[in-house]
């Protein structure tokens, strides 16, 4: 008794074609026959005209990739230049205990944060008595020590928020630690403040404020004792 031949199906009929490209070509006529449904109502159409709805789409999509390429293109233009702006305020700063007042006005002009205030411990006695010297307590400082990269998230009372002009109003923080190079110890933190509690959100990438913390430790650095160089 023979074994019945197992019905084709559409996955036979797909392989097949995939496997024989010249079958249109014998059989020209039935791509102008083949009838298709449209995407874009109930009418049907030609082969033809449905791969030339794929292609628009296609084409729609790629418009669309390009357009946000661009966007973000021009979104790190800006980001760039605001960070090119901060940077030359920085290096035309005279005097060293001007910085931290500017390196803060800046970044609340150029970056619109509301609130930035900057601590910074270890300094030379001739800035010790200068407010930016002062009120960094012991846990501060080792919060900040202990900080491996900039701290996002809400304001649950910590105490360097109290360094704010408005600290009630920071439902967000950034505090980014400040270092000598690759020090253990943190000598200063960057304290930023938003109303809007998304606006440092514990989810967000923090590289750009990495590099904003390293900028401005390298600035703050003019506040700090020069270490004499080891004698051979």
């Amino acid at each position: 008794m023979h074994n019945p031949i197992p019905p084709i199906t559409e996955d036979d009929i797909a392989e097949y074609l995939a496997n024989t490209p010249d079958f249109f070509e014998r059989h020209a006529s039935l791509l102008a026959a083949v009838q298709l449904t449209s995407p874009h109502g109930q009418r049907a159409v030609s082969l033809q005209e449905r791969q030339a709805e794929l292609l628009r789409e296609k084409i729609r999509g790629l418009e669309l990739k390009a357009a946000e390429m661009i966007r973000h293109g021009q979104d790190n233009t800006a980001i760039a230049n605001k960070l090119q702006r901060w940077t030359r305020a920085l290096l035309l700063t005279r005097e060293a205990r001007d910085l931290p007042e500017v390196i803060s006005r800046e970044i609340a002009e150029q970056f619109l944060v509301p609130q930035v205030a900057i601590k910074v411990w270890g300094v030379s006695p001739e800035f010790a008595h200068e407010s930016f010297a002062q009120d960094a307590s012991d846990d501060v400082m080792a919060f900040s020590s202990s900080l491996s990269k900039p701290y996002c998230g809400g304001n649950p009372g910590l105490e360097a928020a109290q360094w704010l002009v408005d600290p009630s109003s920071a439902a967000s923080l950034a505090l980014i630690p400040l270092r000598a190079g690759i020090a253990p110890d943190a000598f200063g933190l960057l304290v930023l403040a938003s109303s809007d509690p998304q606006r440092f959100a514990p989810d967000m990438g923090t590289e750009f404020l990495e590099r904003i913390g390293e900028l401005t430790s390298a600035a703050l650095s003019r506040l700090r004792p020069v270490v004499a160089p080891d004698v051979l």
